[in-house]
């Protein structure tokens, strides 16, 4: 089988070129992997099956997207929430019209009349103000003959929109955790939180908590690395919390090797977000394998985490109090720490295997590929591989094949 695989690779600074230059060597050790050249709009002669990386960035998307529409395909969809990419490929390039279409397609007459008001600056670009509410994944499912997620959630949320193809929930693949060098940003316990600051990533709350945590433990610094959006004056913020100088360290976009680093250097790591556009967190992936405890909001993918491995703090009039005592509890409790990290590392070494990762991305493109006759031929060979190892119907190791097998659409 050929594969033609589309997608933003390094250098290009983003977490899905990041991850489709981790996912593709495990792919070629299975099936041909031809990637796309960017700009290109069709797959290569000899292609079996294309794939579609599709995240919200129109900058690293779009491409990729107008060669999907014009020749469909499997599609890995990053993020549920597109409006920013469908208004990249229609507002940015001049087609108000197309925008338009996208709005009522998916929201009908009420959509777009909002549309019209974007266009016309009466309100606020949706995009910005209200993406949740708008997701536009029809824009890519409509041309998408299977999709694969990173999480149930996502799942039901492609099936909830009408999707009548397979869907496969294939979990993030875990990075190698590299042989490096811990940096300590300070003595005491470092709390680090990693990518962009912003508010939808509940910096405000975060540095609210980290002040009341200090108030107690001046020796617990937060470290946060990442750019700063546009408009977030995070300075001012650290000044009235009293979180400048000492209390918090602060770094910009670096590589991924210091990152590694940084990382490795931190006690408990931390990654909130609300609203969630249906992502998946490589950064959190990446505090999993380094065996770290992370405190997440309970939302979307996040509340898929375990909880022996994950803090979950739910984004309502509670969350600062709640984020609080959960950074409390890790800032003082050593064991709690360790055990978690345990947690964390077993998750990662039993879901997001990177070699399970790929057999799982094989086994969807090989049905995608040759359709339901291989569905057939491969529960056919699970079923009689089960038999002959005394496998019985009904038994607990039975129930957890068909979990397996129900995670990449077989088994109905």
């Amino acid at each position: 089988m050929r594969v033609a695989y589309f997608s933003p690779m390094p250098p290009e600074k983003t977490g899905i070129a990041d991850y489709s230059a981790l996912l593709v060597p495990a792919l070629r050790e299975r099936v041909g992997v031809d990637v796309v050249r960017r700009g290109r709009k069709k797959p290569p002669r000899g292609t079996d099956v294309a794939l579609y990386q599709v995240g919200n960035n129109p900058d690293a998307h779009a491409w990729i997207v107008d060669a999907l529409r014009r020749h469909p395909g499997v599609v890995v969809l990053h993020d549920f929430v597109v409006h920013h990419l469908v208004a990249g490929m229609t507002v940015g390039r001049r087609d108000g019209h197309g925008y338009l279409d996208a709005m009522e397609a998916e929201h009908g007459v009420v959509g777009r009349l909002l549309a019209h008001g974007v266009l016309d600056k009466r309100i606020p670009p949706l995009w910005e103000s209200r993406p949740e509410d708008f997701p536009l994944a029809s824009f890519v499912l409509d041309h998408a003959t299977g999709v694969i997620v990173h999480s149930r959630f996502v799942r039901d949320l492609v099936r909830g929109s009408g999707f009548p193809g397979p869907v496969w929930v294939v979990p993030h693949p875990a990075w190698p955790v590299p042989a490096i060098v811990p940096e300590r940003v300070a003595a005491g316990v470092v709390i680090g939180c990693f990518g962009i600051v912003n508010q939808s990533k509940r910096i405000p709350e975060l540095l609210q908590a980290a002040a009341t945590v200090r108030s107690s433990r001046s020796d617990v610094t937060l470290l946060l690395v990442g750019p700063t959006s546009p408009g977030f004056d995070l300075d001012r913020r650290l000044q009235r919390l009293g979180l400048a100088g000492e209390g918090t360290v602060r770094e910009g976009w670096i590589e991924e090797n210091r990152l590694w680093a940084l990382m490795s250097g931190c006690d408990v790591l931390v990654n909130l977000r609300h609203p969630t556009m249906g992502e998946t967190s490589g950064s959190v992936i990446r505090g999993l394998s380094l065996a770290k405890p992370v405190v997440v909001s309970d939302v979307g993918w996040f509340s898929e985490l375990p909880g022996d491995a994950a803090l979950k703090v739910s984004p309502d009039e509670d969350e600062v109090a709640t984020l609080t005592a959960a950074l409390e509890l890790l800032v003082t409790r050593d064991d709690v720490r360790t055990a978690m990290g345990s947690a964390a590392a077993e998750l990662v070494r039993r879901d997001h295997d990177l070699h399970r990762v790929a057999d799982l991305y094989v086994a969807a493109l090989e049905e995608a590929a040759g359709g339901r006759p291989v569905s057939d031929a491969v529960l056919r060979e699970v079923s009689e591989a089960a038999a002959g190892a005394g496998i019985a119907p009904g038994s607990a190791e039975a129930a957890e094949i068909a979990r397996r097998l129900a995670e990449v659409g077989l088994g109905g």
